[in-house]
């Protein structure tokens, strides 16, 4: 048995999904708080799965994970509970601090007692993967290296502000404590499932509604973009053979420009579900104020992990986000679920 705290997220989901693809890959026990972004529907094919556990909690209650963790004896925890957006971390940093920080603790202090109560072989091979972000190294120029793992942090949002700080409770956890932990710091994750605020998934969905796409400032802003399988592959060689207290840095090596992405898939909905009035769907681009504190590039050197764990990308920008637009093509019932906001129905008749 593992568990996964936020499995009911973009990234999580996906992983818990590709986790128990496998029939010989161990059970789930996943822990999600349910906020805004969390959504059970992702999760639908695991009905009746009884690899599956779902609980909805929050990992800065103590008292419920110190109950899981003695019931069901997990050989791992992963990590993925997070609030995640830059522009709400901008309106209201307060969710991320308890979260991101105040979570990360608790998650770690409950996980340190756990694992000091394991004995022989248990103990051994107990791992604590901690999921990250490239954004807590700042912002790259057009000419600087890509961010390795040992860039500095410098973190320019309350998001990444956040997330840094639960990093170095990680690794501060692994070095007083010798709890056996690793962290993965990941570029700008892409694919199914994906809530619909963050870029790509948006602009499809305005797209095919007729809504403006807004583009922030002059779209130059450069990120890696990969795609989410690809992530959770990662993640998998990371938990199987990482380091016990090292960083491996997880991109697509694909640096694309957000307008460069726009056109991208504005130029895919263009041959898959052209507009009736023959326009393509780029004449829908505006461009928007740029926001505060706007990271002009973000790039990912992935080598170490290539080169020590033998991982790379299977899919390229251009395979990965032609998958991603054809999912939302033929997904129009999650998609109507998050848009309506439907999808929180479970929730109010679980929890009135």
């Amino acid at each position: 048995m593992i568990l996964v705290t936020g499995g009911a997220g973009f990234i999580g989901g996906n992983f818990v999904l590709d986790w128990l693809k496998s029939p010989k890959n161990e059970g789930v026990v996943n822990v999600d708080k349910l906020t805004y972004a969390g959504n059970l529907a992702t999760l639908e094919s695991l009905r009746g799965d009884p690899r599956h556990i779902f609980i909805h909690g929050d990992i800065g209650d103590k008292e419920l994970l110190a109950r899981l963790l003695t019931e069901h004896q997990p050989r791992a925890i992963v990590n993925f509970a997070a609030e995640s957006h830059v522009d709400r971390s901008i309106h209201g940093p307060a969710e991320f601090i308890q979260t991101n920080i105040l979570g990360t603790f608790h998650l770690l202090e409950c996980a340190r007692e756990y694992w000091s109560g394991l004995d022989g072989l248990a103990k051994q091979v107990f791992r604590f993967h901690h999921i990250s972000t490239d954004e807590v190294y700042g912002s790259l120029s057009s000419s600087d290296l890509a961010f390795t793992e040992k860039n500095a942090y410098e973190p320019n949002s309350p998001y990444s502000a956040s997330k840094a700080a639960s990093d170095h409770l990680v690794r501060a956890w692994f070095h007083t404590y010798g709890f056996p932990v690793v962290t993965t710091n990941c570029s700008n994750n892409y694919g199914p499932y994906h809530f619909p605020e963050k870029l790509i998934p948006l602009f499809i969905l305005n797209a095919l509604n007729g809504k403006p796409l807004p583009i922030y400032g002059d779209g130059q802003q450069i990120r890696d973009w990969l795609y989410v399988g690809d992530h959770c592959s990662a993640i998998r060689e990371v938990l199987a053979k990482g380091k016990l207290g090292e960083t491996y840095n997880v991109g697509g090596w694909n640096e694309k420009a957000n307008l460069d992405v726009v056109k991208t898939i504005c130029a895919i909905l263009d041959e898959l579900k052209p507009r009736s009035d023959g326009v393509s769907y780029i004449s829908q681009i505006t461009f928007v104020k740029d926001r505060p504190g706007h990271d002009r590039r973000y790039a990912i050197d992935a080598s170490k992990l290539e080169r020590e764990l033998g991982w790379r990308p299977a899919e390229t920008f251009d395979t990965g986000i032609r998958k991603t637009v054809q999912w939302y093509l033929d997904n129009p019932v999650w998609v109507d679920g998050v848009v309506s906001g439907s999808y929180r129905d479970w929730l109010q008749k679980q929890y009135q």
